[in-house]
């Protein structure tokens, strides 16, 4: 697989974005491109991922920004690109936002579905959190964000195995809080609503219906600015007149 990068070294705050093409992920890497943080992105798509860089770099050329394309579903790749991060830096914040919607009923889904739904949605987020952590661990600093869905909280028609999935997702990250209490890394789960993502497809939002991906991203953003002894534990947002 192929890298591109903006610079060899990193200094500063760095933060590591799954997902970070497009969407609420690249609304995230925007935000903290802004504020001076070091990026490292990965996303499935090499094409778009490398296009997200690109834009950012040219926005933000004095930030340090790392992209590589890699398969989370898969425990190998997801592995490999803790460990890719740390060949460069020690991330300060974490955002496990990578994953996908494939709508349908327990009774009547593909085969197959939840595995796919559970290995995007919930593995990847496990076994690159492991991959980061010990280094972590070490500093007595950081902050995790595993973006989950209202879906997590709430099932709804349609849903199947996804809500299966960010239910599983929001169970991680509840455990995950207590066990990291002690070692100083904040743990916080996002619960959006309905977003104006890809997801959506030509869903008509000129009436602003629905949230945007920024929304989402000033959220997590202002999360992670409290004070060591503070921590955001859920994020939940939705839209004005409510869920779809």
């Amino acid at each position: 697989m192929g890298t591109i990068s903006s610079s060899s070294a990193v200094g500063g705050k760095n933060v590591v974005i799954t997902g970070a093409s497009r969407g609420i992920g690249k609304a995230l890497a925007e935000i903290f491109a802004a504020h001076g943080y070091n990026l490292c992105l990965s996303s499935r798509n090499g094409i778009t991922l490398y296009k997200t860089t690109e834009e950012l770099i040219t926005k933000y050329p004095d930030v340090t920004i790392k992209a590589k394309p890699f398969d989370l579903s898969k425990k190998e790749e997801a592995k490999a690109l803790g460990e890719w991060c740390l060949d460069f830096m020690v991330p300060d914040i974490v955002i496990n936002n990578a994953g996908v919607f494939e709508p349908g009923s327990v009774y009547n889904e593909p085969e197959g579905t939840l595995e796919n739904q559970i290995a995007t949605n919930l593995y990847s987020a496990y076994h690159l959190t492991r991959a980061v952590l010990p280094e972590m661990m070490k500093r007595r600093s950081g902050h995790i964000f595993n973006i989950c869905s209202i879906a997590s909280l709430h099932a709804y028609d349609n849903g199947g195995a996804y809500s299966i999935s960010k239910f599983a997702l929001y169970g991680f990250s509840k455990n995950l809080r207590e066990e990291m209490k002690p070692h100083g890394i904040k743990v916080t789960s996002v619960h959006p609503g309905a977003v104006m993502t890809d997801s959506w497809g030509d869903f008509d939002n000129s009436s602003k219906r629905i949230m945007e991906a920024s929304d989402i991203a000033k959220m997590v953003y202002a999360a992670s600015q409290l004070s060591p002894q503070a921590c955001v534990e859920d994020i939940v947002i939705r839209p004005q007149l409510g869920d779809l």
